[in-house]
């Protein structure tokens, strides 16, 4: 096995041998803008753990892992666009760099380079992998639906967002690892406990992604705070608050969520109190703990897994 670092420098420089045509460089430049960006490279990275974990070849799951990582990131670019978020890690988003047509267009070009990269997956295994690979992509389209459903809704219950999270986020993480196994010929039963892994690991991690969207340091986080709280989006931290709130505080939070003379730093100060001081921040760990441990007990006893642990460790920042 390879450290996380050598793992890291495989898959970077796998995106950078990536060949994209030079024209029309308002099609393909926002691309390489949005690749370049850099991130964890989550998806990638237990992909590859994973095919190596279960006896396979590395460069054999590199095609499928970095196309992977490509749609992924249309996916970052097209949320961009529907979120009007104006940053990511660091950066103007690339509607706000270049357009939003051409984010919409330059997404859809990546959607289709990952699937031309996906192609590239041994024959052996190409079925199986691009079938998992179009089945994910479709969920993570209803996810994002439910996720912009919720906006117009009042009544959005905490099951439902879990599940609207596992289709946008965690079904990616599961269909990384899932990969890996397959392109390693592992067996079904260690391949479905991978996928378990991811989803409840890729659950924990949009739970983390939306407490650090409130409390996270902004230098750190890679994006401005409070953008979840400017948007009223309806996260397990607000579902949780509209269901607990009573009396002064329910009357302060329907305030802050719908009063158009709020500032945005008022909006954001405001129901960042009212969060803590409804224990939400409590709350919120206490269910990032849950998944987080429910991810790890998927793969106790299949061989060789401590480089996963020591990943999720890693990804969530964690000790224990």
């Amino acid at each position: 096995m390879k450290t996380t670092q050598e793992y890291l420098d495989i898959i970077n420089d796998a995106l950078l041998a990536v060949s994209y045509p030079v024209e029309p460089a308002d099609l393909y430049d926002p691309v390489k803008y949005q690749l370049d960006m850099g991130g964890k490279r989550v998806r990638p990275l237990l992909a590859l753990i994973a095919c190596d974990m279960c006896g396979g070849c590395v460069d054999d799951v590199l095609p499928a892992a970095t196309g992977i990582e490509i749609f992924h990131n249309f996916t970052l670019l097209h949320d961009d666009v529907m979120d009007k978020a104006d940053i990511r890690r660091g950066r103007p988003t690339v509607h706000k760099a270049w357009s939003e047509n051409v984010a919409i267009l330059s997404g859809d070009a990546m959607q289709i380079i990952s699937y031309q990269m996906i192609g590239r997956t041994p024959a052996d295994v190409l079925k199986p992998v691009f079938d998992l690979f179009s089945a994910t992509a479709l969920q993570i389209c209803e996810g994002q639906q439910y996720d912009m459903d919720f906006e117009g809704r009042e009544d959005v219950t905490e099951d439902e967002y879990i599940g609207m999270i596992r289709l946008k986020t965690a079904v990616l993480l599961g269909c990384a690892l899932k990969t890996g196994a397959y392109v390693a010929h592992a067996p079904q039963e260690t391949a479905d406990a991978l996928y378990r892994f991811g989803e409840n690991l890729g659950l924990a991690f949009q739970l983390q992604d939306d407490y650090l969207d409130v409390y996270g340091e902004p230098s750190k986080f890679g994006k401005k705070i409070g953008g979840d709280i400017l948007n009223n989006k309806k996260t397990y931290m607000l579902i949780s608050a509209m269901r607990m709130a009573e009396g002064e505080e329910r009357e302060e939070l329907a305030r802050l969520l719908n009063s158009v003379s709020v500032s945005p730093e008022d909006k954001i100060k405001g129901v960042t109190s009212l969060y803590t001081s409804l224990g939400i921040d409590r709350l919120a760990m206490d269910k990032i703990d849950f998944y987080y441990r429910n991810a790890l007990a998927e793969i106790e006893g299949i061989p060789g897994c401590e480089p996963l642990r020591l990943f999720a460790s890693e990804l969530m920042q964690r000790e224990s």
